[in-house]
């Protein structure tokens, strides 16, 4: 397969682990950036050897030939990039939240569907190869069905140093950091029908809820817990670390922290470190999602090789998008949800 050419939109905090990732992906090179600001349009080309830079989507879309884009710009700007990228038949990656409401998120699936145009979501915790463990153990059968989970990630890592606008927002752990755990819990125990929420707010100096509890009631039937913190002094920072309980009908699987993962089933019991590679460019303790973001984008370029649908395609992120609405609304009403009227 010759080598697809891909665009990269947004040069903020985080797409720099995208292009780094990028350069590991064997089948694909980023051969053009784009931001508005020009000081992280220069740094990010510098820094990745990008001669191609544009202040403006549009300019490159109509003076380059791409076969994806790579958007990692904020909410607001996802749908018009998104619309702009299927109107040129271009497919995209885009960076979650997905979108600032599940109207436009809905929209442009469409708009991707309409045109044909592959469209994923970058949502790479469920890529992170501990969550993979997980699911291989699960799909092994041998914790036979489960009926029970818990996901949890809690922590007092200081995340607003990096990312300062996330203390802004009224919406904080649920959209920024419960997205992702929130669909975890998809990936691991299927789509959920209800959920019960409760918010609430430590650090006097954000603006938004720094904490979250979802119960979730799954179609197969299981209940899990997802909780998130980043209000929670523990005596060993496990950020960011996802940690897992599910207990099934024939033994029960634990991800604790430091990556060990315990397996009680038809076997026995078997104990093994599941640490995900540090890489050559990652830094802990980052490796973990740095890691992930390289397996969801060689998944992405194994997709529009093969014609595969991508795992988190825009279709089924709305899923996980309709969780994290559904959980705000459930905080606002202290009444549990029910999702299938916000997916029609």
């Amino acid at each position: 397969m010759a080598g697809l050419r891909g665009a990269l939109i947004g040069c903020g905090f985080f797409a720099v682990n995208q292009m780094q990732g990028w350069r590991e992906i064997e089948g694909a090179s980023i051969v053009a950036i784009c931001d508005r600001d020009a000081e992280r349009l220069r740094i990010v080309g510098d820094q990745f050897g990008i001669a191609r830079r544009y202040s403006d989507a549009a300019a490159m879309f109509a003076n380059e030939t791409l076969d994806f884009v790579d958007i990692a710009t904020t909410a607001p700007s996802h749908r018009a990039l998104v619309e702009m990228a299927a109107a040129q038949r271009v497919p995209a990656i885009c960076q979650k939240p997905f979108a600032p409401t599940l109207a436009d998120a809905k929209a442009m699936v469409k708009a991707c569907a309409d045109a044909d145009v592959p469209l994923m979501v970058h949502e790479n915790f469920r890529w992170q190869s501990p969550i993979q463990a997980v699911r291989a153990v699960l799909d092994s059968g041998e914790i036979g069905t489960p009926f029970f989970g818990r996901i949890s990630f809690r922590s007092a890592y200081d995340v607003f140093s990096g990312q300062p606008y996330l203390a802004t927002g009224k919406r904080f752990i649920i959209e920024d950091l419960g997205i992702h755990i929130l669909d975890i819990g998809r990936f691991l125990l299927g789509d959920a029908s209800t959920i019960t929420t409760r918010t609430t707010r430590v650090n006097p100096a954000i603006a938004g809820e720094d904490v979250a509890t979802m119960l979730m009631d799954h179609a197969s039937g299981a209940t899990s817990v997802v909780d998130c913190s980043y209000a929670t002094k523990l005596a060993v920072e496990p950020f960011p670390e996802t940690l897992i309980e599910i207990d099934g009908s024939d033994g029960t699987i634990r991800l604790a922290q430091g990556y060990k993962l315990t397996v009680t089933g038809k076997s026995g019991t078997a104990v093994s470190d599941v640490s995900p590679p540090l890489l050559s460019w990652a830094s802990r303790p980052w490796h973990n999602i740095q890691e992930s973001v390289v397996a969801i984008q060689q998944h992405w370029v194994d997709c529009l090789a093969t014609g595969k649908e991508p795992a988190t395609s825009g279709a089924d992120n709305l899923k996980t998008f309709a969780l994290v609405e559904a959980a705000y609304a459930g905080a606002a009403s202290h009444e549990p949800v029910h999702l299938d009227a916000l997916l029609k």
